[in-house]
Order: C-alpha cells, then structure tokens, then sequence
C-alpha cells in the first residue's frame, strides 16, 4: 500500500509503541482531544503539546493540512498505523483519524523522549 500524501517520515515499530503509549497515559492522568477538527483547532491556537496522525484514513486529505501546521507551530507530531487503535488508545472506544495531547500529564518525560526521537526523524 502506498504512503498517504500526509505521511511525511516512517515510523519505526518502537516510537509507534511507545507513541500509542503517550496517548494512553495523556488520556489517563492528563488530557486528550480527538478528531481532525479539533486538533487542527488546538494546534492553530498553539494548544496541543503533541499530534498523532493514523496511515489509514480515507480521503487522506482529511489530515494533509495538519503536519505542516504542526511545524509551523513547533509541535511534535506522530503517525500510527491504526485510526481504530488511536482511537482505542485515546479512550475512544471508536476509530479517530487524529488526536492531539494538550496536557501529558504522567506522559510527559515519555512524550518529550518520542519528540526528540520524532525531531530526529523528519531531519
């Protein structure tokens, strides 16, 4: 299957991990927001601390606007393979195309390590 247009670094199987992990920490003891809406909204404000993007959405235009923003806005972003595990993980209970993580909480030591690691890969 071809990359989406918006996927702009692969993932390597251990920052998808630990990336699914940072949502559901967040989600637990900080705070999440989900749907593309609603994160383009957060990061235009400067709101969200981190983006994550699922590979499976159809159209894929839906995100193609929200990596550029996040780097325009200096805000790490991520892609996970799963819109259904994203949306498990950001306590959903359904598929979501995007959340993002305003508030990491326990997450945080975690979601700054992936952001380094992220950094490195879109150089």
């Amino acid at each position: 299957m071809a990359k989406p247009i918006y996927v702009r670094f692969e993932m390597p199987k251990e920052l998808v991990d630990a990336t699914y992990q940072v949502v559901e920490l967040s989600r637990d003891s900080g705070k999440v927001r989900k749907g593309t809406n609603e994160v383009t909204k957060l990061v235009e404000r400067g709101e969200a601390s981190f983006v994550v993007m699922a590979e499976d959405v159809q159209p894929e235009e839906i995100l193609a606007h929200i990596p550029l923003l996040c780097e325009e806005k200096g805000i790490p972003y991520a892609y996970v393979p799963s819109k259904g595990e994203l949306g498990v993980a950001a306590g959903l209970g359904k598929a979501t195309a995007s959340a993002a993580v305003i508030d990491a909480g326990k997450g945080k030591p975690m979601m700054d390590d992936l952001a380094k690691k992220l950094r490195k890969l879109r150089e």
